[in-house]
Parts: C-alpha cells; sequence; structure tokens
C-alpha cells in the first residue's frame, strides 16, 4: 500500500510538472510573438489605414460609404420585414440597425481575412514578419468601420426618441468581447486559406447561414423551444442581445454569458497565436 501511494504520488508530481513547463513554455512563446508584433506596431498601423483608404479609393463618396452603407441594408430589411411581410414590432428600425451594424463587422472581417496573407505573398517571402499582423489588421480597420456604424445607430436612437441609460458604461466591453470573436475567426480563416484556398469561396456560403441563425433581423426569443440551441450555441446572439440590452432597452446585459465567451475567446486567441508562431514556416513554404 505504502509502495502504491508512493508510485501515485510520484506520477502525480511528474504529471504536474510537465503542466508548469508546458504553462511556462506558452508563456514564453506567448511574449516573444507579441513582442515581435509590438515592434513592427507602425506596420500595424500603416497596413489599417491604408486598408480603410483602399475600400472606397475610387468611389464619389468616400467615407461616406461608412455610414450610408448599414443605413441602406437597414432601409432594404425594413422594406423587407415590415411592409411586404408586416411583421416587426414596436422600435423595429433601431431593433434592427443595432444588429446589421454588429453583424456588418462580423461579416467583413470573415470576407476580408479570408485572403489576408495570400495577398501579402510578396512582402511575406522578402521580410520575416509575425503572420498574424496581416489578419489582425482587418479585423481592427473593420472595427473602425463599426465606430462609424455607432453613428448611425444613435442616428436612429433619436429618431425613435430612445436615450440610451447608465447601462451604456458596459458598451466598451461588449465591443471587447466582440473583438475577441473577430480576431480568433479572422486568425483561424486567415491561416486555413494559405492551405486551402478554397476556403475563400465556401466561406460566403457559411456567413450567409449564420446571418440567418444569429438574431441580427428577428427576435431570437420567437424561435421554438426545440430550436433555442440554436441561439444558446451562437456567440454573435449574445453579443447582439447586449448591444440591445444596452442601447434600446436600458437594461444590465447578460455579464454571465458574455464573460464566459470573452474568457473563452481570449484563451483561444492565445492558442491560435501560439500555433502562429510555431508553424509560420508552413506559411512560407505554401506560398
Amino acid at each position: 500500500m505504502l509502495q502504491t501511494s508512493s508510485s501515485s504520488r510520484g506520477s502525480l508530481m511528474v504529471k504536474w510538472r510537465q503542466i508548469c513547463f508546458f504553462n511556462g513554455w506558452c508563456r514564453e512563446v506567448m511574449k516573444k510573438y507579441i513582442k515581435e508584433i509590438i515592434i513592427r506596431k507602425d506596420l500595424l498601423l500603416y497596413l489599417v489605414k491604408s486598408g480603410l483608404k483602399a475600400e472606397h479609393r475610387n468611389s464619389y463618396l468616400g467615407y461616406f460609404w461608412w455610414l450610408l452603407d448599414p443605413l441602406l441594408n437597414a432601409l432594404v430589411y425594413y422594406f423587407l420585414v415590415v411592409v411586404i411581410l408586416g411583421r416587426g414590432g414596436e422600435n423595429y428600425g433601431v431593433f434592427l440597425i443595432i444588429g446589421l451594424v454588429a453583424w456588418r463587422w462580423t461579416s467583413s472581417v470573415v470576407s476580408s481575412s479570408s485572403r489576408s496573407i495570400v495577398s501579402q505573398a510578396s512582402i511575406i517571402n522578402q521580410v520575416y514578419l509575425p503572420k498574424a499582423i496581416f489578419p489582425a489588421t482587418r479585423t481592427i480597420s473593420q472595427m473602425v468601420n463599426f465606430f462609424f456604424g455607432l453613428i448611425v445607430i444613435a442616428i436612429f436612437l433619436a429618431a425613435y426618441g430612445i436615450v440610451p441609460g447608465w447601462q451604456v458604461v458596459f458598451l466598451p466591453l461588449v465591443i471587447l468581447i466582440q473583438f475577441l470573436i473577430m480576431l480568433s475567426i479572422s486568425l483561424i480563416v486567415a491561416f486555413t486559406c494559405v492551405f486551402v484556398r478554397d476556403i475563400d469561396n465556401v466561406m460566403g456560403h457559411i456567413t450567409r447561414v449564420w446571418f440567418y441563425a444569429s438574431p441580427i433581423i428577428w427576435d431570437g426569443g420567437r424561435l421554438p423551444a426545440e430550436y433555442q440551441w440554436i441561439i444558446s450555441w451562437n456567440p454573435l446572439a449574445y453579443v447582439v442581445g447586449a448591444y440591445r440590452d444596452i442601447l434600446m432597452y436600458q437594461k444590465v446585459p447578460d455579464l454571465y454569458h458574455l464573460s464566459v465567451i470573452g474568457l473563452a475567446e481570449l484563451i483561444l486567441c492565445v492558442l491560435i497565436m501560439i500555433y502562429y508562431s510555431k508553424n509560420e514556416h508552413k506559411i512560407i513554404k505554401a506560398l
């Protein structure tokens, strides 16, 4: 019995040392990779600015499209849902624009991130750069577009006579959580597209399914009980619901689920960054 207990304690000690070693290794790899990105912060800012300028470079209205695009989207879906289908409800215009602005950030990140690394092949083959910079710039640039969408939301709130309450202090938290979701998605999509170029074509169909599976133009509470799992397992549903609670309903958002999603996405981003750091040589070979 003594030999058995001592051997079990010894095996536990070995496992504990392995876990501590792995955690220490992960921290060192992560610190080194983040440090390399911070060193190249000027490049990061340059790519964000150039990406924003390139979006409407040859259009007459230019940056005004950052405001006009969500407004036109809202008008189209409002006409479809309210005028044609006779659905909607009280303050549906505000309900709709909040969902569409949040979704615009999501869809733009997914569509632009797929070729974020592949399109920079000429730079990557000449100079060593942390490859995570390229999908990260797409997430940040589309976040800037999202902030302009908040202006459109403010216009709708004023038109409907809705004044957000003190709960607006939670807005930065929700934006941060959506940023982590978008960053993890952009990193995964960009890396995968390097090796499987067809992902670029498939993502359009996936985002379309995701749009209709999220409460963007419809209220998730109206789903039958047997389909509520669609909302329960959809992180974007909690984010969009939080935006509406804060800006439209003057309610405290679901902090429990938001915290779980935020922590899970933070861990996922860290793991993806570590994976990038250990497999960047494969990206160079594939390009």
